[in-house]
């Protein structure tokens, strides 16, 4: 019988999220406000590394792998990553999250390499808040990437917003009627407490629950999940293309459907996003003969993998920014 990523609380995993770089040329002022500073000397995965890396998660029944950051597309070789991700038995669905700065230019490459799906980061509809937020003047040149992803034949294109009492919460009315003709699944995420952004927490934190009330006094109606989505409520409505998701972290028994792993970009296994430092597997990474100590690596790790996240009594765990460990 093959072996099954499932944890104690009878979770069952089949969904990674592989960073391969912290890096990020945005400042977003929720997660790296004064910008990208390097803080270890560690090169990022290889190709050949995420390739025996998927492989061994593979073969313990992941389906999908979303390739992310910091800002994924600043690697090189991002392209050649997602066909080696792509072209892995047993994985069904590639995905990755980026802020859109290389959209326009490389997502047609993305989509014949073997990507499946795409996350753009657009936090607001305008543009003056969009800069305020991202530090980047360049709101235009990511919607048109948003509209090469729809061009270029992507069956799934969401687009995340990352809620903000003060600063965006008054562009909902912007985003339901550009859904209304624009087949995006908008996903509002909510603001989470990190390591190094409490005062700012504490001032912008604002829960999706009202969003959701509203959704349903409107005639929205909630989707059932698939095994490996994420971790977003999802909505839709008939007289709507798009789709609404909430990711609500704060919400009650958020952990009990959780369905996915993370990985650093420099090799380390994080069981949740707000864990501690994590399991370090790079060095049953560098050849094929050790995936089954590798596995073995893993799946002895998950047993440890707590019921819940403890962020509701302010614990963030080993997590200092998003960008850290992928978000």
């Amino acid at each position: 019988m093959q072996q099954q990523l499932i944890d104690n609380f009878e979770r069952k995993f089949e969904y990674l999220r592989l960073s391969i770089t912290d890096e990020c040329n945005f400042k977003c002022n929720y997660c790296l406000p004064d910008g990208y500073h390097r803080t270890h000397s560690k090169s990022f995965l290889s190709s050949q590394e995420i390739y025996n890396l998927v492989v061994a998660f593979a073969e313990l029944g992941t389906k999908k792998v979303r390739i992310t950051g910091g800002e994924p597309s600043l690697r090189k070789d991002f392209t050649q990553i997602i066909a080696t991700v792509a072209s892995i038995p047993g994985i069904q669905k590639v995905a990755t999250t980026t802020n859109g700065f290389q959209l326009e230019k490389k997502v047609q490459h993305w989509f014949e390499a073997g990507l499946s799906a795409i996350n753009i980061s657009v936090d607001s509809l305008d543009a003056n808040t969009f800069h305020l937020i991202t530090g980047k003047n360049v709101f235009q040149k990511v919607m048109q990437g948003v509209s090469a992803c729809i061009d270029a034949g992507y069956k799934q294109v969401k687009v995340n917003c990352v809620l903000m009492k003060g600063v965006n919460d008054n562009d909902l009315a912007l985003f339901l009627q550009w859904i209304k003709t624009e087949k995006i699944q908008l996903r509002f995420i909510e603001l989470m407490q990190t390591e190094d952004n409490q005062p700012f927490f504490k001032k912008h934190h604002l829960s999706a629950q009202w969003i959701k009330k509203r959704l349903l006094e409107h005639g929205w109606q909630q989707k059932k999940p698939l095994s490996h989505d994420g971790p977003a409520q999802v909505f839709q409505h008939s007289a709507y293309k798009g789709e609404i998701g909430l990711i609500m972290p704060y919400s009650k028994d958020f952990c009990k459907s959780c369905n996915r792993l993370r990985i650093s970009s420099t090799g380390r296994l994080h069981l949740c996003l707000f864990g501690e430092e994590g399991i370090d597997l790079r060095d049953l990474l560098q050849n094929s003969k050790d995936k089954l100590a590798l596995k073995k690596r893993i799946l002895d790790a998950l047993q440890d993998k707590k019921s819940t996240h403890y962020l509701q009594q302010g614990k963030t765990g080993g997590t200092q920014h998003l960008a850290s460990i992928g978000g």
